[in-house]
């Protein structure tokens, strides 16, 4: 039995995808150079999971694209009172700005949600915030320095989140000269060896770092 044969499998036994998020799923796979970015629908779905079981206050996400994954999250806010829970996305092209815009309107989140378009390393510093939870899902060789960056912010036993931990199977090859999987394969090495969190590599899709911070 092949993996793909079993993926297909357990999307078949899982939650299905909601409309609103399938019309996103297929206007960005219609619209943009490179759809695959996109979380999809499982692991849009395991991020809402892991949100609605942290009830978190304030999300940090570094990387929105077109506000898949944006959406996800934002459903786990904290919502008691409604105006508790608030995410804040950070997206570097201004070009994505209508899309998320338009997607997070329709799922009624518009007033949840805090959209920043510009450097990721210089919009964190400015934020004065302190997060529950983290999901960093942008450019590669800066991973190492986001979980940095936003680490002190963090709340004790908060967690962080980065996408595209396995790189496509690249991080078995050490010997490359792609700037993104050596951002990638430094910062893997560094979580791991931080004694500061528990940290666990999820082989999912193409690998989702979970880090949880201790107390």
């Amino acid at each position: 039995m092949n993996s793909n044969t079993l993926f297909e499998y357990a999307e078949q036994h899982s939650t299905p995808e909601y409309p609103l998020l399938d019309r996103l799923n297929r206007e960005t796979h219609l619209t943009q150079v490179y759809p695959r970015m996109l979380a999809g629908h499982m692991q849009g779905m395991l991020l809402r999971l892991i949100s609605q079981m942290i009830k978190p206050r304030r999300i940090l996400e570094i990387g929105t694209f077109t506000g898949y994954s944006a959406i996800n999250l934002a459903m786990g806010l904290y919502s008691q009172p409604p105006e508790e829970g608030i995410l804040h996305t950070i997206e570097v092209d201004p070009e994505q700005e209508e899309i998320i815009w338009k997607y997070l309107a329709e799922a009624g989140l518009e007033k949840k949600v805090i959209l920043h378009i510009g450097e990721a390393m210089k919009i964190i510093p400015a934020l004065d915030e302190t997060w529950d939870l983290v999901y960093i899902d942008a450019d590669k060789p800066n991973y190492l320095n986001y979980y940095k960056l936003v680490f002190d912010r963090v709340k004790p036993r908060g967690f962080i989140l980065a996408d595209n931990a396995l790189w496509d199977g690249k991080v078995l090859d050490p010997g490359t000269r792609s700037k993104d999987t050596h951002g990638i394969i430094e910062f893997n090495d560094f979580v791991s060896k931080d004694d500061r969190v528990e940290n666990f590599l999820l082989p999912f899709r193409d690998g989702l770092m979970i880090v949880r911070k201790n107390a």
